[in-house]
């Protein structure tokens, strides 16, 4: 069935491309030309409002519009600044849902040169629609359609350089070395290299004999690469049919350039068309489908994680032949078995500790390809059902998605050489070579790592829209809708069933009443309780529609107040194993223990894991937001602004203190009758808002944007067993950090003798210090205290733009405040052998003691000093700016006669700057490929 699929989805997509005459009937339901409708419409759960009409928590971005002047490959870039309320989530919550033309789909498989409005649903009345699973919210995608006229052809092509903006900083081999003696000396320990070793591997003259081996260098590393894609959408129709369509190419580059690597690319092919049929006065149809072809090559080289561990004096990864002497036959004869011999002049160095090495691997181990396909169909049938009730619409749609991925490798053994070094000439020499491994180069491709997603979306309503004596309008839906996902290796599929229902009146388009309700279904909870009541109530104002107000200053006030209650599965989850979603309601009971007679096999007792709960119900959220909107001054400024307040009631836990202590066997066995219980309460509160001032000053057309958004959470209820009550989770923001509270280090015997014992390991002088919250003499996990929250509070956007004549500036920042970070990766939590940044320089000594910003080195596990604790935490706040771009639009004169329409020629940059106290870190990435900034160059021609 799926190849029947894909062979439609092909099909539709070739044939849109070839359609030369079509278009739609313009009149007022969802299928309408919205271009030329007065007010602009926006797409809400399931239908299509005047955006004066807007209800309940909602906010829209004209992407079409917006490419006009700000290019972006992501669809969603515009999304966290300009308009309030998302921050990589939407009002705090996690896990939202997109939905694209109405089908749960992917965002990053939508580019915005396809789209044309994104609507983001934040509150409780515009999401209960779409049943559980968008109880956090929904970024809703609706792609471009076909418009009435001639057929219109658009190119674009973009080309760019992407340049990196920083590298870890590491120390060289000779200085790691030191370090490191330093470090074995620490511990009570012999140095580990000697004297000899370090110098010769300063002074550099072989550093083939004492490797200094460093990945990020230029040797390894272009200083730039390139990006580039071209994009062609076609547009058009007559009054039965139009379509849509676009197609592209966009390819990426690499920074490596060592062996193989230097082919490493990334490419994207996709095709999309979407048609909308007159059938006949009452039947209209929609289809659309989509293919993509996504395909990642690279050498078979972890270069960027081996780049972060792999030490610099441990391997020389090519080595001369010069470096062999002629009538050394035995070594010739076994360099010569080797098939890669690199540029006629090096052989794979080696070391019988690392007898590969990320170099080797990016000249001879093979490559291999990333696969991924996605193909996207879905149709809609629009009924007018007039005849029957005037106002009556039936509308059912229906989509389906397949995507796969897979990797293609050719995996090859490959011979390595240690070389054994000799001085007896004066001048280094090899004497002799030991070979590991062999060469083996593979014949046969080998597919591994196949999976696949399959994602099905049907809904079906019934719309009655009428308006009364010209003042009374009303509107009411009841909508079914399901989508379910398969996904390769798991047996439950995630599944979305909802019947919706919602009934809307407003007077005069002044004052607005709507209830929204939902029944959604879960399989997750027990049978009895699988269907839940998710009802909403939005009540609305406009006072500009009043005879008392005073029109002269406001052009448009909206005043909403919305509250709700939804029931959604989407926390229901097994807390000590997100993975486990389902039968959690259910007994778990094991066989256990230690000893038994004869075929147990060492089990001899019965263990509960966890007892049965027959009540187990969906988790709700229940919230009330106010939002207030509006513009004054002849839409000087806009403004929309809401606040929110509520709670997640009911997540899943083991409350132990709602039951008998004889519930749970103490001692071992372990045994517990306790289930999990809807019990967890999180408290949420904050608001959003966005600002645009629009002025004309003289020839230039200036607007400039002020975004926001702003939340708290906190821990309402949890069952907690803390002995002390500054440990305890209720009343502290649900991310939070905690760890330990530093007092610096140890500088002397007498302060580690009368200081706290610590439990983490052995401690000398220059370990962390930590302060005795409970004051017992002892330092352990009950003195961790609240140290921040991981999350970013605040979110701030300013975007900018200047119209003058032809050209158009366009500038976006972003900014972050209020959240904390851990330094607690490899590169700062260095200990055994591990590779040394440059952030051990200012390392504790006897002699640096007094102005030391780092503890001391060891050769152990530093288990004391690299735990969580406000010693490594650092500050997130920062201002990036995100996007510069300046069009020039050639003019209407210097085309005319042609059969070019318009041409627009860009330059843009992105990620440009980071202004922060802590941007060197925040810009460096450590075990992955650098950041980097695009400088990009385009073209968009109209014809």
């Amino acid at each position: 069935m799926k190849y029947l699929y894909i062979g439609l989805t092909i099909g539709l997509v070739f044939l849109f491309n070839g359609l030369q005459a079509s278009a739609q009937l313009g009149d007022t339901d969802e299928l309408t030309s919205e271009k030329d409708s007065l007010q602009q419409k926006v797409k809400v759960a399931f239908r299509s409002v005047d955006e004066n009409d807007l209800l309940g928590g909602v906010s829209f971005i004209d992407v079409d519009k917006m490419t006009e002047k700000a290019y972006t490959s992501t669809s969603l870039a515009f999304v966290g600044n300009l308009i309030g309320g998302v921050n990589g989530n939407i009002w705090g919550m996690d896990d939202m849902l997109v939905v694209v033309d109405g089908m749960v789909r992917d965002a990053n498989n939508v580019l915005p040169t396809e789209i044309d409005q994104v609507s983001i649903l934040k509150g409780p009345s515009a999401v209960v629609l779409y049943g559980s699973r968008a109880a956090k919210g929904v970024i809703q995608i609706t792609t471009k359609r076909g418009e009435i006229g001639e057929p219109k052809v658009q190119i674009r092509v973009n080309t760019g350089i992407h340049v990196p903006k920083s590298y870890p900083k590491y120390l060289g081999a000779a200085e790691y070395m030191s370090l490191h003696n330093e470090a074995s000396v620490n511990d009570g320990n012999d140095p580990i290299h000697s004297i000899e070793d370090i110098y010769w591997t300063s002074t550099g003259n072989n550093p083939y004999r004492y490797p200094d081996l460093d990945m990020y260098s230029s040797e390894y590393l272009r200083d730039y690469f390139n990006q580039t894609e071209a994009i062609a959408e076609i547009t058009g129709g007559n009054e039965r049919v139009k379509y849509y369509t676009s197609t592209g190419y966009a390819r990426e580059g690499s920074l490596l350039k060592v062996g193989n690597t230097e082919d490493n690319y990334t490419n994207r092919l996709f095709v999309r068309g979407n048609i909308d049929i007159d059938v006949a006065e009452f039947i209209k149809v929609q289809a659309d489908a989509n293919a993509t072809f996504y395909n990642l090559s690279n050498a078979q080289a972890n270069w960027w994680g081996n780049a972060a561990t792999l030490r610099p004096d441990r391997v020389a990864p090519l080595i001369p032949l010069d470096y062999l002497e002629e009538n050394d036959i035995p070594s010739w004869n076994t360099i010569n078995t080797s098939n890669n011999i690199i540029d006629g002049k090096y052989f794979l160095g080696a070391t019988q500790l690392n007898p590969t090495n990320p170099v080797s691997d990016a000249y001879a181990a093979g490559t291999e390809d990333f696969v991924s396909r996605q193909f996207q169909f879905n149709t809609r049938f629009d009924l007018d059902l007039k005849s029957l009730l005037d106002g009556l619409h039936m509308r059912t749609k229906y989509g389906i998605d397949y995507a796969a991925t897979y990797s293609k490798s050719f995996s090859n053994e490959y011979a390595t050489f240690d070389p054994q070094w000799t001085n007896y000439t004066g001048e280094d020499m090899i004497a002799s070579v030991v070979q590991y491994g062999n060469d083996k180069k593979a014949t046969n491709e080998v597919v591994s790592n196949s999976s696949y997603r399959y994602t099905y979306n049907v809904s079906s309503q019934f719309d009655y829209s009428r308006t009364f004596n010209n003042s009374h309008n009303v509107f009411g839906m009841v909508v079914g809708n399901i989508w379910q996902r398969q996904l390769s290796g798991q047996y439950h599929r995630l599944t979305n069933v909802n019947l919706g229902l919602q009934a809307s009146y407003n007077y005069q388009h002044k004052y607005y009443l709507d209830f929204s309700a939902a029944l959604p279904y879960s399989t997750k909870l027990p049978e009895g309780n699988r269907l839940g009541f998710s009802p909403t109530v939005t009540l609305g104002w406009r006072p500009v529609k009043e005879d008392f107000f005073d029109n002269n200053v406001f052009d448009e006030l909206m005043l909403t107040v919305s509250g709700g209650i939804i029931s959604h599965d989407m926390d229901i989850v097994d807390p000590n194993n997100p993975e486990n979603e389902y039968y959690l309601y259910k007994t778990v009971l094991q066989r256990g223990g230690w000893y038994s007679w004869a075929d147990l096999g060492g089990e001899a007792a019965t263990e509960f894991q966890r007892g049965n709960n027959p009540d187990m119900t969906f988790v709700k959220r229940k919230e009330l937001n106010v939002g207030l909107r509006g513009a004054i001054m002849n839409h000087l400024l806009t403004f929309n602004f809401n606040y929110f307040m509520g709670k997640m009631d009911g997540a899943l836990a083991r409350a132990y203190s709602e039951y008998p202590i004889y519930f749970t066997q103490v001692g071992y066995p372990t045994s517990s009758i306790i289930p999990l219980i809807n019990y967890n309460i999180d408290d949420r509160t904050g608001f959003d808002f966005s600002m645009y001032l629009n002025k004309k000053v003289s020839e230039v057309d200036l607007t400039l944007g002020v975004t926001g958004t702003y939340f708290e959470t906190e821990a309402a209820q949890r069952d907690e067993n803390f002995q002390y009550d500054y440990q305890s989770r209720v009343g502290r923001p649900v991310n939070s950090l905690w760890g330990l509270e530093n007092l610096g280090f140890f500088n002397d015997a007498e302060d580690l003798a009368n200081s706290p014992t610590q439990q983490f390991g052995e401690t000398r002088l220059g370990d962390i210090k930590y302060k005795d919250q409970n004051s017992d003499g002892v330092i352990d996990e009950k003195d961790e205290v609240y140290l921040g929250r991981w999350d970013t509070p605040l979110r701030l956007g300013l975007n900018f733009t200047a119209k003058w004549r032809n050209f158009t500036l366009f500038a976006m920042a972003d900014g972050f405040f209020g959240g904390k970070g851990m330094k607690n990766s490899d590169y700062y939590w260095v200990s055994g052998d591990d590779k040394y940044s440059e952030i051990v320089r200012n390392r504790w000594t006897e002699a640096t003691k007094a102005t030391a910003t780092y503890p001391r080195l060891t050769t152990g596990s530093g288990a004391n000093n690299f735990r969580y604790s406000d010693f490594w935490m650092y500050d997130t706040d920062r201002v990036n700016l995100s996007q510069v771009q300046l069009t020039y639009d050639l003019p209407e004169t210097v085309l005319q006669g042609s059969f070019v329409n318009g041409v627009s020629l860009y330059v843009s940059g992105y990620n440009l700057l980071t202004i922060s106290k802590e941007r060197e870190h925040l810009e460096m990435n450590v075990g992955n490929a650098p950041q980097t900034r695009l400088f990009n160059i385009g073209l968009k021609g109209t014809f």
